[in-house]
């Protein structure tokens, strides 16, 4: 049989064996779960690649200096191959042309130009050079054997041609919608036509021409909105002319900007995804986008405006194609290069040297994992694309972006929109600014609070009442933050817009009462005061502050009209340009401090008072007074406690979710107002990570706020941990 003292000793070692393994249990988790969401964050940051796959040679097709166009389908397995002297489908995996029966539209013509009519839809246009238009359908159809093989069939579809002048078309853009086709062409002469088919117009039998003034320069390039209300016109001089088209009135040319210097042309126009940012390529090899701004001082109140600019080829850009999927885009020039660039982020994400001869013709594939460009010598190229995350960089994340349709570069969260031709805005430092908002509003309500209460319960209460009021505090801890969170949006918020001007009383009128009581109580004569126990005075105030509350209430209308001209949110407005929402940081300074309120007071009430006794009588007896004794001892000696809870109120407010989630409206804004929302890091999490791609930017991004908030918070710890020690180390034993 053990004795006792082995028994102890057993259960000591056991004990330790447990605590060891659960220090390490929790040190083991917290490292993991740091590597997991590093693990998620890092593909956001790899470097985009691109692997050749496929070269054909193909120089028949090149029978002249022609148009061409290229494609590819979303599997990368048949590409398309169209110039001026015929259309040719490849299947890639052999290698070989795939037989296709050409209409006799399309092998009877000599075609001088072509354009896509956007979308995704396969619909082009072709100009020929007898001056006709000929609509064209070209792609593939997949088809499922009955072994579930999967096969794909290239067509072409033909419409009858519409002649629209007597000289060959050299340039040609092409838009198409639900409203019907436009079209504009420059011919041989030099004529400049817009035209516009009506949608039910099938055959293109009453076309509606209109034939523009020449600009001051050659033109050189052409490209249409998908709207079909804005016409561009490169010229050989550097500028870009604005037509306005609208559909009841002629064409309006609005100005005229310069996007290069006098004697550099611009070749190449075009749209990226959403027609919303014109990529303006020039001869000097530059690259830019351009987009229709909101300015006071333009007759039209837009102007064109360069909102980004890519790394420049060093030779002339011959061929351009937007990516479907992003804003992104590819270009190619006189000496056989490929540059992979993207809008939004500013960033030429790759360069391929593809050949020596200029390039003619590239595209995106539609998933936009891949790329295809033909070059001048007939050589036809196919690119793997690994570039998951071209929107995602650290100046998109943290800097001042200028996004489509924005008047100035601004710090935006806007992660989805109804349409996939929006950029996503990924801006994370709102988000950084709303969780440090609500955090300050909160501590600014509950430290003051939570400190002066310890301090009162601690030093100046009687010892029955501390027992009540202590234990009732600590028990508020908990209550769900949901529950909170609950209460702040469907209760406070309403309540708080009536009653307004009523707590902008209470602001002023309760802090006058407590003074005046207080007065008021030390002129009392010691034969009133001796009624009430010492440490119980406090019990006083309670009725006193009861009152002054139901005192503003009731005269909230009062206070309104006597302070607010009767209306307190246009007061705001007008006179300090405030606007007030109803769920904003005040409600959530509110409703947060009260769930951290309990958690201050508990640790500092603990580390008041447990301030040594003899220190404090040695110092009452020595002279000093109850309020010196505190000022000067207990707060001193306490201050490693006070921090520590401060800290963990802190850690407690910038991770919360429940209450901001409910109360604060989700407003990712950049603003200090006390009457605005905002939104935090972990409320964007919870709200977003539902619904977000798995393995997409947004996703991915998501992770990166989990760690950046786990960083900040760890870091923020650590730094109090070491202060608290130092303030522990100093006042402890002095």
């Amino acid at each position: 049989m053990l004795r006792p003292v082995h028994l102890r000793t057993l259960f000591d070692r056991l004990a330790r064996a447990i605590i060891t393994v659960g220090g390490l249990a929790t040190i083991v988790s917290i490292l993991g779960i740091f590597f997991f969401l590093f693990r998620e964050v890092t593909p956001l940051f790899t470097a985009p690649s691109a692997k050749l796959t496929q070269r054909l040679s193909v120089p028949a097709l090149l029978v002249d200096e022609g148009p061409a166009q290229v494609a590819v389908d979303e599997h990368r397995e048949i590409a398309q191959v169209f110039t001026s002297g015929a259309i040719q489908f490849f299947d890639l995996a052999s290698g070989q042309p795939i037989p296709l029966e050409m209409p006799a539209q399309v092998t009877s013509r000599q075609i001088t130009a072509m354009a896509s009519g956007g979308g995704n839809a396969p619909r082009l246009a072709v100009g020929t050079a007898d001056g006709e238009i000929l609509f064209l359908k070209v792609g593939t159809t997949t088809e499922f054997t009955d072994q579930g093989e999967r096969r794909k069939r290239p067509h072409i579809r033909a419409g009858q041609p519409i002649p629209l002048t007597k000289s060959p078309i050299v340039r040609l853009a092409y838009r198409a919608n639900d409203q019907g086709s436009l079209l504009a062409l420059l011919s041989k002469g030099g004529r400049l036509l817009v035209v516009r088919i009506a949608a039910d117009d099938v055959a293109g039998d009453h076309p509606i021409i209109t034939e523009l003034p020449q600009p001051k320069g050659a033109v050189t390039a052409l490209a249409l909105d998908a709207l079909l209300e804005n016409l561009y016109v490169g010229t050989a001089d550097g500028q870009v002319v604005h037509v306005a088209l609208s559909e009841t009135e002629s064409p309006e040319m609005r100005a005229a900007y310069t996007v290069a210097a006098s004697s550099t042309a611009v070749t190449t126009l075009g749209f990226l995804s959403g027609d919303r940012s014109l990529v303006v390529m020039s001869e000097d090899g530059a690259v830019s986008t351009w987009g229709l701004v909101r300015r006071a001082d333009a007759p039209s109140g837009w102007k064109l405006t360069q909102i980004h600019t890519l790394r420049p080829h060093n030779a002339p850009v011959t061929a351009f194609a937007p990516s479907q999927r992003v804003k992104g885009f590819v270009t190619g020039d006189m000496k056989g290069n490929l540059f992979l660039h993207h809008a939004t982020s500013s960033q030429t994400l790759l360069r391929l040297a593809n050949s020596e001869f200029p390039i003619r013709a590239v595209a995106f594939a539609p998933k936009g994992d891949g790329l295809i460009a033909l070059d001048g010598a007939g050589q036809l190229t196919l690119y793997q694309v690994q570039n998951a995350y071209p929107e995602v960089t650290l100046e998109t994340l943290f800097g001042k972006i200028w996004y489509e349709g924005y008047d100035q570069p601004a710090h935006v969260w806007q992660s989805s929109s109804g349409s996939d031709d929006v950029e996503p805005k990924l801006g994370l430092l709102p988000l950084a600014f709303g969780t440090l908002k609500g955090t300050m509003y909160a501590l600014f309500l509950a430290v003051p609070i939570a400190i002066l209460a310890a301090l009162c319960t601690s030093q100046f209460m009687h010892q029955d009442l501390r027992a009540k009021i202590k234990p009732i505090i600590e028990v508020m801890a908990a209550l769900p933050t949901v529950v909170l969170g609950f209460l702040a949006g469907l209760w406070l918020a309403p309540l708080l817009e009536r009653m307004l001007p009523a707590v902008a009383g209470m602001a002023l009128v309760l802090p006058l009462l407590v003074v005046v009581a207080s007065f008021a109580w030390y002129l009392c004569p010691l034969s009133v005061k001796r009624h009430l126990p010492q440490g119980q005075e406090a019990l006083l105030l309670l009725p006193i502050m009861a009152l002054g509350i139901v005192g503003c209430l009731w005269a909230n209308s009062t206070i309104e009209g006597w302070w607010f001209d009767g209306n307190v949110k246009a007061w705001l407005s007008t006179r300090l340009g405030i606007e007030y929402d109803q769920r904003n940081a005040l409600i959530v300074g509110i409703m947060m401090g009260f769930a951290i309120v309990p958690v201050i007071y508990s640790i500092a009430e603990e580390a008041l008072s447990n301030v040594p006794k003899i220190q404090i009588a040695g110092s009452l007896a020595l002279g000093a007074t109850r309020w010196q004794t505190v000022l000067y001892l207990v707060l001193l000696s306490a201050s490693p406690g006070i921090f520590s809870a401060v800290m963990i109120g802190f850690g407690r407010a910038i991770g919360e979710t429940m209450i901001v989630l409910m109360a604060t409206g989700n407003t990712p804004i950049l603003d200090w107002n006390w009457a605005n929302g905002f939104r935090t890091l972990s409320a964007n999490i919870a709200v977003e990570i539902p619904e977000a791609p798995h393995g997409g930017s947004l996703y991915r991004v998501l992770f990166l706020a989990a760690l950046l908030l786990f960083i900040v918070t760890f870091v923020i710890n650590s730094l109090a941990e070491l202060i608290r020690q130092r303030l522990r180390d100093k006042y402890s034993h002095g």
